[in-house]
């Protein structure tokens, strides 16, 4: 653990506002997550997660491509439905820019990105019954409340971060044969019904 914690771990690559724009289409969020988890696919391999057709999804593939959060992968062929692609990074910071254009790119994001993860938690729960026991024993969803400043939570936050991502899967190298792909999603945020409170005069608020 200690070994692979202290090797410096790529970058994730920056989002600007273009590519959260068309990031923000359900489809699109789940190939890229796919191509994530999984690695290089196809327009049609990546049409029987989404629930998409070959061509809808060679279609937003290019999309992707055209603002650099994908790329044809090595052994890439010309035909768009055979053609694998991959992640144009291991990692994304869906940041985006400052002002009001961003902050409504980043509000849609969060919003399919936890949808995403909300169906595909539902979708492991439907199929448990098919997965492995000792998977099922060691699954689950956690929740805290947290007492922080907002320099504590920033430096918890990258401790997390600094444990999880050497696991993760296009930087983990030495990844044992019984190995699996784990989705992990962790979120930290200011909980909106303490902070902001209607029912809470304003003169209250922290």
């Amino acid at each position: 653990m200690a070994g692979r914690q202290a090797k410096a771990l790529p970058q994730r690559l920056i989002v600007g506002n273009e590519a959260l724009a068309a990031l923000a289409v359900p489809a699109r969020m789940a190939i890229l997550n796919h191509l994530l988890a999984v690695g290089p696919r196809t327009a049609s391999e990546c049409a029987a997660v989404t629930g998409e057709t070959a061509s809808n999804c060679s279609w937003h593939l290019r999309a992707l491509a055209k603002v650099g959060l994908v790329e044809p992968a090595p052994e890439s062929g010309t035909d768009g439905r055979t053609r694998p692609w991959q992640a144009a990074a291991v990692g994304f910071s869906f940041a985006g820019d400052a002002g009001p254009a961003g902050r409504i790119a980043q509000t849609a994001i969060a919003t399919i990105s936890d949808s995403h993860d909300g169906e595909l938690y539902q979708r492991f729960w439907a199929r448990r019954d098919l997965m492995p026991e000792e998977w099922i024993a060691v699954s689950g969803s956690n929740r805290y409340s947290l007492n922080l400043t907002p320099a504590e939570l920033k430096a918890l936050v990258e401790e997390v971060d600094a444990l999880i991502r050497p696991y993760v899967r296009p930087i983990r190298q030495d990844a044992p044969e019984d190995s699996a792909i784990v989705h992990l999603s962790v979120r930290a945020f200011l909980d909106p019904d303490v902070y902001g409170d209607p029912g809470v005069d304003e003169a209250e608020q922290p």
